[in-house]
């Protein structure tokens, strides 16, 4: 499955059904009259947010939506019928913006969240409805009104508890992995995350939703490497855990690049709690790892975790730490069926 996060679409809701000229044509009815009914309502444009879903892929084939017209009137009083509702599944996390991506107009957050986003026209009146004492036989009708129109644009921000940050090749896969039920490609070499990835974390008898995102480098905000759009997807995350390469040439240089470039972002995640997880531990010594937590201390860090995402040493603290920032919840409260199918690595992604 492709991974999709944005995606502009078309949308225009139903114009009302016009009503009906009509007189009564009746045998031993010796005088007629107007009987033409009124036109039924157009279909309205709704949003939806479903379980099962974690992409836009399928708006980038279906991009233009339109609701159908309601039915215009009949004789003998007949009101047209109203048109059905267009109703648009999406993911929980969906954001609607308009074309400007200046407004949110509706945040899907929870499963069966419903929004009319676009109501349909209504029916047109008949001529019987003009009927009065002085206007016996009236020909004048409402042709119905018109639909709505709009382009939006969908973002999708995938509902996570706990973030992973850091540079390229910081481990991160190989952690969530570690940790979740996710299976994340992990590679030799940096960007082996091309998209987000869920994972669901059980630990002593809690869970949350754990989630990876692309290394970010220095410039991600102006757009270097695969830039900063994917911090979207973190905006909603009680914690953020930022891993430090202990084999890298510089931690201290490592954890300064990634707070500026979560700075740059903004959306307040440069004020979110974070943990800083010194990974790759058995690579190294307990006392390099020491040095480099003071060195992290110094530059920022209020507590460093010396961890291993390969042997598992020191997750336990770490996640312990963790479960304080989270509600208190148990595994059995949280419906993990919305994560387990978590998107597939794909060089595809979504255009901005």
């Amino acid at each position: 499955m492709h991974f999709l996060d944005q995606a502009k679409i078309y949308l225009k809701s139903g114009p009302g059904g016009p009503g009906a000229v009509s007189f009564r044509r009746e045998k031993y009815i010796e005088y007629g009259g107007p009987d033409g009914g009124n036109g039924g309502k157009g279909g309205d444009i709704i949003f939806e947010a479903v379980q099962g879903l974690n992409t836009l892929i399928d708006f980038r084939y279906s991009q233009h939506f339109k609701a159908k017209r309601g039915t215009h009137g009949q004789g003998k009083d007949k009101t047209g019928a109203g048109a059905d509702d267009l109703i648009i599944q999406v993911p929980v996390g969906t954001q609607v913006l308009s074309e400007d991506k200046e407004d949110v107009l509706a945040d899907f957050t929870e499963v069966g969240q419903r929004v009319v986003f676009l109501e349909g026209g209504m029916g047109g009146r008949g001529n019987a409805s003009y009927k009065t004492s002085t206007n016996r036989a009236p020909r004048q009708h409402q042709p119905g009104g018109p639909g709505e129109e709009a382009w939006v644009w969908l973002r999708l921000k995938l509902l996570a508890d706990v973030g992973l940050v850091g540079l390229p090749n910081a481990g991160k896969s190989t952690f969530i992995n570690a940790v979740s039920n996710a299976q994340a490609k992990v590679g030799h070499y940096a960007f082996t995350t091309l998209v987000p990835k869920l994972g669901v974390v059980r630990h002593k008898a809690r869970e949350f939703v754990l989630a990876d995102i692309p290394g970010l480098i220095e410039g991600a905000a102006d757009g270097a490497g695969i830039g900063d759009r994917f911090l979207g997807h973190i905006e909603r995350c009680r914690v953020l855990i930022h891993l430090v390469d202990i084999s890298g040439d510089d931690p201290a240089e490592a954890l300064r690049v990634v707070q500026e470039e979560l700075a740059a972002y903004g959306a307040g995640l440069e004020d979110k709690p974070q943990l800083v997880a010194l990974n790759k531990l058995d690579l190294a010594d307990k006392e390099l790892g020491e040095a480099f937590s003071q060195e992290l201390i110094a530059a920022g860090a209020d507590k460093v975790f010396t961890v291993s995402g390969v042997s598992g040493e020191g997750i336990e603290a770490l996640l312990d730490d963790v479960l304080s920032y989270l509600p208190g919840r148990t595994s059995t409260e949280t419906n993990a069926a919305e994560v387990e199918e978590t998107p597939e690595e794909s060089d595809e992604w979504s255009p901005i």
